[in-house]
């Protein structure tokens, strides 16, 4: 998706955002808001459920707010009670590790009460650890009562949860120990400003103001981590087309980096050295066609039910003079396939429901995962298209195929982790990733540096809780038994074969999508498509 909508100088103009929380959150949330205090009007709503529903919906008769953000069940609530949009804060796997890490240092007797779904994080905690730890999850208020009763007469001393269940835990005497990170919130606001972008972004073009940080492009050529021949040889590449406005068409397996190249590339060029050359990305597989079209596009006035007033400007005008990066472009439908071929033709783009040309001056590089010249030859892609967007290519290998890199690689994301959670590395630590080049190196990463780095953000938090704990080969098989059971190293020959059957896989799952695309690289989104197709 869309990083978030540039700031403006006119607090008129800026998004307006409400938090609504009721326990803890309400604290963490508050120091998060004073992070974005200069990008957008963010108000605190100390209420929950019926009552906060109530509130907002009162004060949505004279003002104005682009996306309440709150968490949990209170967030679930509001999301099925209210017009506007609901971001919901998640919490991630990390969080849920780390917190569980801290409840540990509490004591053994440790339970987690989940909304509504219980997190499969758990098991690979408790195989790490040798922990029982008992999980629980809850629907209503009183149901989530209910829950911490049952564990603290099961002799449960510490539960983990989100606000109401930490609240609720120290109510019986107990120990709560709350899961969600400032990262988790951060990425909330994140999530807030992409959908602000889509209604905040009605700035002329005439009038130029400094591109915010959040619309500039973050990682550059030092980014492209590793010493193998391989990726000499791509930052060259990088280098070279950087200086070209042509469209650049990156292709790799998921995992790979392929945004972090096109930013590299935006950077590299002469428009992200401007300071007002925006880098705009979009993850084609992950939007509905219906939205994904007004979101390129831009809308205008009345041009669909619920279409804001004025209309929208869509990512082609909010790039203008800068990049604007199409992540898994084979996901895109034919229908925008076509509108897309017409804009890089045309320089031009029409907004949906309008018939005003509007000229544009956007660099399109794009990224896919899938083999675009066999979806050309099915007829899932227009070939007119897919050579307009591949003027210049760029395939980024995957890391089996440079294992050179590995261990490099293996130390940067373990620092970078050590350091994200206060806790410093220690001096043998690049020794001790090289004494486990047997087992890293053997694995053939089907997520790439992505999983890679994922793994070593599981070291960092044992290490934390653990600070004596060696890195060795056994340690890593413990930590991540999937390597151990993962099958011989795929040739190159073998990783251009044709994509899974979607409905084989879907079936080999028993019917859960939500597996099967993340089996297969995809959205659920890209998922429902292909079946529908198929």
């Amino acid at each position: 998706m869309v990083r978030p909508s540039p700031s403006s100088r006119d607090p008129a103009a800026r998004p307006v955002f409400w938090t609504v929380s009721i326990s803890r959150l309400f604290d963490l949330f508050r120091d998060i808001t004073l992070e974005y205090d200069d990008r957008a009007t963010i108000e605190p709503i100390q209420l929950g459920f019926e009552e906060a529903v109530a509130h907002i919906r009162e004060r949505l008769q004279t003002e104005r707010c682009d996306a309440v953000i709150s968490a949990g069940s209170n967030a679930a609530y509001l999301k099925s009670r209210l017009a506007l949009p609901v971001v919901i804060a998640k919490a991630t796997g990390f969080d849920v590790m780390q917190a569980l890490a801290r409840a540990r240092k509490i004591t053994p007797h440790i339970g987690l009460i989940n909304y509504q779904e219980p997190l499969p994080e758990l098991e690979e905690f408790q195989q790490t650890f040798g922990l029982p730890i008992v999980q629980r999850t809850y629907v209503t208020v009183e149901d989530a009562r209910a829950q911490v009763s049952e564990m603290k007469s099961a002799g449960i001393q510490a539960i983990v949860g989100a606000g109401l269940i930490t609240d609720l835990a120290e109510e019986a005497g107990l120990s709560g120990v709350f899961v969600y990170s400032a990262a988790s919130i951060r990425q909330a606001f994140e999530d807030a400003f992409d959908i602000a972008r889509a209604t905040q972004l009605e700035t002329p073009r005439s009038r130029q103001y400094p591109v915010a940080d959040n619309l500039k492009a973050r990682h550059g050529l030092s980014d492209l981590r590793g010493s193998s021949e391989s990726m000499q040889a791509l930052r060259q590449t990088v280098s070279l087309y950087s200086r070209s406005p042509a469209t650049v068409l990156i292709e790799g397996e998921t995992g790979t980096g392929k945004e972090l190249v096109a930013q590299a590339i935006h950077r590299e060029s002469p428009r992200g050295q401007a300071s007002a050359r925006p880098f705009l990305a979009v993850n084609c597989g992950a939007i509905a066609e219906s939205l994904l079209e007004s979101e390129l596009f831009g809308y205008e006035e009345g041009a669909f039910t619920g279409s804001r007033r004025g209309g929208h400007a869509g990512l082609f005008e909010a790039a203008h003079r800068g990049t604007l990066f199409l992540d898994e472009i084979g996901e895109m439908p034919l229908a925008l396939q076509t509108r897309l071929l017409r804009v890089l033709e045309e320089k031009e783009i029409v907004r949906v429901g309008g018939t005003r040309p509007i000229p544009v001056d956007v660099r399109i590089i794009s990224a896919t995962h899938c083999d675009l010249e066999r979806r050309v030859g099915k007829g899932e892609f227009r070939a007119d298209l897919f050579y307009r967007l591949g003027v210049l290519r760029i395939a980024i290998p995957p890391l089996r195929a440079r294992q050179d890199d590995v261990i490099e690689l293996a130390a940067w994301c373990l620092k970078n982790a050590l350091a994200e959670m206060g806790v410093r590395p220690g001096a043998n630590l690049r020794a001790e990733l090289q004494a486990c080049a047997s087992v890293l190196q053997a694995y053939h990463w089907p997520g790439n540096v992505r999983e890679l780095r994922n793994l070593m953000q599981r070291v960092a938090l044992f290490l934390s809780v653990e600070p004596l704990q060696a890195l060795t080969p056994a340690f890593l098989n413990k930590l991540a038994p999937e390597m151990q059971q993962a099958p011989p190293l795929p040739t190159f020959q073998e990783t251009q074969q044709p994509t899974p059957d979607v409905e084989a896989v879907v079936a080999q799952f028993g019917g859960n999508r939500a597996e099967a695309a993340a089996f297969l690289g995809i959205s659920r989104t890209t998922l429902w498509r292909r079946l529908k197709s198929s």
